[in-house]
């Protein structure tokens, strides 16, 4: 190997020596049939139904690689055929039925079937299985059989059911193959339908993947896909700079809007479906309504999508994007430092006797977000709030939000790859929910209806005034809708997907 600068050494130092060795006849994972990309987050579990990472709208690119969902879903997240070729609804909403798609194999080479597709859904819905969206999945059981159709009874209607069999959670495993290996020997070697099989994977550094010969959409774009675990964003830029990696995504958008200057890269930076927002939660101090309209209001979104995010984002005041169902533009929580330090004053705090709270942050996760965590720590010190900053990593925030031990205040990126508002503001609200940090009985009251809603208009209309009601009490503080800088070499050509979701099959030669 030549002699690399340090910037390229950076790079191949945050996870690529070990697998660059891995790889025979390559110069850091270099070109020929291989994709090389370099990934933000690390993979913490197999089983993409269960534990935190299930959740993790990034990691669903990982997941859609190498498992299948029962309802595929489009870049432009229109849903498509999946393991599932049709499915439905009888007339009374009593019944769901369901048929399976003949001729898919697993890694393993045997047959996927309806049993494979029974025992997924009933495993996701017990009580016990550790699915985060378990209450969904139990809305429906009794499942039958009939060659290639699957009936099932409606235990308790639940109008997203069939959207989240294109989401998070939503995949098909292997009966057979997972009761004789178990949880255990399913993380050491996991099979599914996907277009790609598990080769490798080293955990804080890669994963490879060899393309399935036996893929029921066809022949994947490249033999050897590696995702390199690269946490840090200043890394990923020196990955894709170097030549260490072939693709990247969520770097800085000066770097983005630098590297796409230069001859030999291309990007594409297209709205997606994410959101960026702080979690309050119904602890000291923002049990004081006053402490939490205050901390909104002193929030300069618009600045901060212009300043530091060099105009790359959509400002909202409510947990629904503008592509979102239930998004309603009129509700407006306005920037007005002066509003509040009024409101702060008449709860007796100042900028000389501030308010004191702990915000929570990921570093690099997403683009400048710990800079934004910074700059409203800024802002809201000039009006009498003095925060203090503690960085972890996305699966710490997992782990803290479902113990609910959240600091006062952590920012995430929220995924809602449906746009359905029950997978936006009702499962980041409603206190049974295990993605809430905001647990009140009047939000509760508001929501525990439109869960099983049977009227569209009324179920939307519902959503709409619980994200008034919210906003009105500054019960969660949302900033923008993401737009996600991905960067890759020109003799590439990479699909943009609305979901966010940088899936090697949207990824092809130029």
């Amino acid at each position: 190997m030549g002699a690399i600068s340090r910037r390229q050494f950076v790079a191949v130092g945050a996870g690529g020596v070990i697998a660059s060795m891995l790889m025979p006849g390559s110069r850091v994972f270099a070109a020929g049939d291989t994709l090389t990309i370099a990934f933000n987050v690390d993979l913490p579990s197999w089983d993409p139904t269960v534990g935190a990472s299930a959740v993790n709208p990034t990691i669903q690119a990982i997941y859609r690689t190498v498992f299948d969902q029962y309802i595929g879903q489009k870049p432009n997240l229109a849903l498509e055929q999946g393991l599932l070729t049709d499915w439905g609804w009888n007339k009374d909403r009593s019944q769901v039925w369901m048929d399976v798609r003949k001729g898919v194999v697993w890694h393993d080479g045997s047959p996927m079937t309806p049993e494979d597709v029974v025992w997924s859904l009933e495993r996701a819905g017990k009580p016990d299985s550790g699915n985060p969206i378990q209450s969904l999945w139990s809305t429906v059981g009794k499942f039958k059989i009939d060659g290639n159709r699957i009936t099932g009874q409606v235990l308790s209607f639940d109008p997203t059911y069939f959207k989240w069999m294109a989401f998070l959670t939503g995949y098909v495993l292997p009966k057979t193959y997972y009761e004789k290996v178990g949880a255990q020997g399913f993380e050491r070697k996991p099979i599914g339908t996907g277009p790609y099989m598990v080769d490798e994977y080293q955990a804080n550094s890669f994963l490879r993947l060899r393309a399935n010969p036996n893929y029921w959409r066809g022949k994947p774009p490249f033999g050897t896909v590696v995702f390199k675990f690269v946490t840090d964003a200043t890394s990923r830029v020196a990955e894709v700079e170097s030549g260490s990696s072939d693709v990247t995504l969520d770097i800085p958008y000066e770097e983005y809007d630098r590297l796409r200057k230069h001859p030999g890269f291309a990007g594409e930076a297209t709205p997606i479906s994410d959101i960026g927002m702080i979690f309050i939660t119904n602890v000291p101090p923002f049990l004081d309504k006053n402490v939490r309209l205050a901390a909104c209001h002193a929030v300069d979104k618009d600045a901060i999508i212009k300043r530091l995010l060099r105009g790359y984002g959509t400002r909202i005041d409510t947990l629904e994007a503008p592509q979102y169902e239930a998004y309603d533009p009129t509700i407006k929580v306005t920037h007005d430092p002066k509003l509040a330090a009024k409101l702060l004053k008449a709860s007796g705090f100042s900028r000389e006797n501030p308010v004191k709270l702990k915000i929570q942050t990921t570093r690099g996760f997403k683009p400048k977000d710990y800079e934004m965590i910074q700059a409203i720590v800024g802002m809201w010190r000039n009006v009498g709030i003095d925060a203090d900053i503690e960085v972890y990593e996305i699966a710490k925030h997992f782990e803290l939000r479902m113990a609910h031990k959240l600091a006062p205040a952590a920012f995430y990126n929220w995924g809602n790859a449906i746009g359905d508002p029950s997978t936006s503001t009702g499962f980041a609200m409603f206190s049974k929910s295990p993605h809430s940090a905001w647990k009140t009985a009047d939000v509760d009251k508001m929501i525990g209806p439109l869960w099983g809603e049977p009227d569209e208009k009324k179920r939307i209309a519902g959503y709409k005034a619980v994200d008034r009601y919210i906003a009105e009490q500054g019960y969660v503080l949302p900033l923008l809708q993401y737009v996600q800088p991905v960067i890759y070499k020109k003799s590439l050509r990479v699909t943009p997907n609305v979901s966010g979701a940088l899936q090697p099959v949207l990824i092809h030669k130029a």
